[in-house]
């Protein structure tokens, strides 16, 4: 009997242990930032080897309300939390703490054959509301401008809307226009740029590369120096959210993602760096 008690307490111990090192994290929400959080991850885990986190995107909206529902301990954004969301956070007695994790802008992109080098933030509003549909109204080809965004659970979406389509919400009823091609991701907006001579599209600037053409903004381009310096006109926060409370496996990560070396991934990532 003594041997089977001791078995028991010895396989219950060893369950305790097992399940304690095997505690995931769960990173979730903006695709936008989808990729610099899984590396940054991924630096953690490896000097943390008791460490376990999981990082998958769905979008800021998915990212913030799985926080709140706790399916998620950090939820990423790429736009500010609404106050409806922290009304149902604090509905259910949750403080929300915000962290800055870097800057990010979003880049307008069309096809590397597009004559266009330059847009101002006016024309693109008009573009994405729908009412400058042709490409010879702003001195290229004559063919419907093929307008791309990125579907409505996405920070970017949301951010878009209120700054260039809304113009700083000097337009509050204003909406993408009804022809407007809806994608799932940044890189399906890339892709269907590189491939869609007439697409016109954004995504976070750390998405960008040789594939597809960047617009300047206001004569203005979209790189790293220029929205550190704030002069790009369509540059945001990127941020994680979690639960304001001392979870030392979160707050961990957190303090790594903000530490020279979590910054460092920001910066590999082409996002500016919060510090």
């Amino acid at each position: 009997m003594k041997m089977k008690k001791f078995f028991l307490m010895g396989l219950m111990a060893l369950m305790g242990t097992t399940a304690m090192a095997s505690k995931v994290i769960q990173v979730k929400g903006s695709d936008t930032i989808v990729n610099v959080s899984q590396y940054i991850a991924e630096e953690y885990m490896g000097k943390n080897k008791d460490a376990r986190i999981a990082v998958t995107g769905g979008g800021s909206g998915v990212g913030i309300s799985s926080l709140i529902n706790g399916t998620a301990d950090i939820g990423m954004a790429s736009r500010n939390i609404k106050e409806k969301e922290l009304q149902t956070a604090a509905d259910k007695g949750l403080k929300l703490k915000e962290v800055v994790l870097g800057y990010d802008g979003i880049t307008v992109i069309v096809n590397e054959n597009n004559k266009l080098d330059n847009v101002n933030h006016l024309d693109l509003a008009k573009i994405f509301r729908g009412e400058i549909t042709n490409w010879k109204e702003l001195g290229g080809d004559d063919a419907t401008i093929v307008v791309l965004s990125r579907d409505s659970s996405s920070g970017t979406h949301e951010f878009f809307k209120e700054h260039i389509i809304r113009e700083e919400n000097t337009k509050k009823d204003a909406e993408y226009g009804r022809n407007t091609l809806y994608m799932p991701s940044n890189e399906a907006i890339k892709q269907e740029a590189k491939n869609n001579k007439y697409a016109i599209g954004y995504i976070g600037m750390g998405y960008m590369d040789k594939s597809v053409k960047s617009l300047k903004v206001d004569s203005v381009e979209p790189n790293v120096q220029n929205v550190a310096d704030k002069k790009y006109p369509i540059a945001r926060e990127i941020y994680w959210y979690v639960i304001d409370t001392d979870n030392k496996d979160v707050n961990g990560l957190v303090d790594f993602a903000l530490s020279a070396d979590g910054q460092r991934v920001v910066s590999d990532e082409g996002f500016v760096p919060a510090k």
